[in-house]
């Protein structure tokens, strides 16, 4: 990169990093309880506004941003190990196997810690992710098109057996909690998981260089030294410990991982090095922008940010794919 480039680079950067932080700074303020930034600063009868502000408030920002940054990455990840731009955690069976880990733990050990309850979600996340990367390869694909086709229906077939089961010992209620994504009942004390994730995001962009490796095939992979297999599992554990961790803590927040790497991808280009930073920075912007929306549309009421989600991505997707079919035709 060069010089200049690396400068404009460098001030779009910041620039959007100005915005998210905007955007944090409007989260932190709307709410049904009048937060008074005057009574943060004098304290006394502020005292109420500090603790609004750091049990609520600051808790629930930092959640949004941690999930759209890592959830973005997670769909970059998928996208470059399956060769397929419209391959995420929402579009493979990933989140669907996570809820029928979660659906397992509260049968098998209802009691268990918290922590416990994520691996066993990460487990089956891994589990049918690796499965739907099996049929993928033993698939004669005649189009880019049947990759996330064949997710959708492996996510449907998981989907309808944990509702099954979920039915059948009277769950349903909780697993309605796991599919849909909901930031209210965020708390300190109660997302500090999240944490996990943003770590995994930053793990990813050290180990870029080597998915876009791996990106490119087997044979390239092995050619230049690398280990394949070894890359490939390193990025589906990445993906299943992201998906467990805010399926876990705050639901499924559809469509982050399939349109945010789509729409970077448009802007910046493909250097996933260089992309890595901005999926991050929009991922965690675009939610805290849908979720300030399902925050303010029935305001003093809440629309989930999931709902929200679920109609921006599905029109930004649609986009995606009927420019992308333009292109092939």
């Amino acid at each position: 990169m060069r010089l200049g480039e690396a400068r404009r680079h460098a001030l779009l950067l910041g620039a959007g990093t100005l915005v998210v932080l905007a955007l944090a700074v409007a989260s932190l303020t709307v709410g049904v309880f009048d937060l008074s930034w005057r009574g943060l600063l004098e304290g006394g009868e502020g005292r109420l506004d500090a603790l609004v502000l750091l049990a609520s408030r600051a808790p629930r920002t930092i959640a949004v941003l941690l999930v759209g940054a890592s959830m973005g990455v997670a769909g970059l990840l998928m996208q470059l190990l399956s060769r397929n731009r419209f391959v995420a955690p929402s579009t493979a069976g990933t989140v669907e196997s996570a809820s029928l880990g979660i659906l397992v733990a509260m049968l098998l050990a209802p009691g268990a810690p918290v922590m416990v309850k994520m691996l066993i979600a990460a487990a089956f996340a891994l589990a049918g992710t690796a499965l739907l990367m099996t049929i993928v390869r033993r698939t004669p694909l005649a189009s880019p098109l049947v990759v996330p086709l064949i997710g959708l229906m492996l996510g449907g077939v998981i989907g309808a057996a944990t509702t099954f089961i979920a039915y059948r010992f009277d769950l349903l209620q909780s697993l309605a909690s796991w599919t849909t994504g909901d930031f209210s009942r965020v708390l300190r004390g109660r997302y500090e998981l999240l944490w996990l994730g943003g770590g995994l995001t930053a793990l990813a962009y050290l180990a870029a260089d080597r998915f876009t490796v791996a990106g490119m095939g087997e044979s390239f992979t092995k050619n230049l030294g690398l280990d394949y297999r070894r890359v490939m599992v390193l990025g589906l554990v990445i993906v299943a410990l992201v998906t467990a961790v805010n399926v876990v803590t705050v639901g499924n927040v559809p469509f982050i991982g399939l349109v945010v790497p789509n729409v970077v991808s448009l802007l910046v280009g493909d250097n996933v090095r260089r992309a890595v930073p901005w999926i991050a920075l929009f991922g965690a912007g675009f939610v805290l922008a849908c979720d300030l929306l399902g925050r303010t549309l029935r305001y003093p009421y809440e629309v989930p940010v999931g709902t929200v989600i679920g109609v921006v991505g599905a029109a930004l997707f649609l986009f995606l794919l009927l420019r992308r079919s333009a292109r092939v035709g």
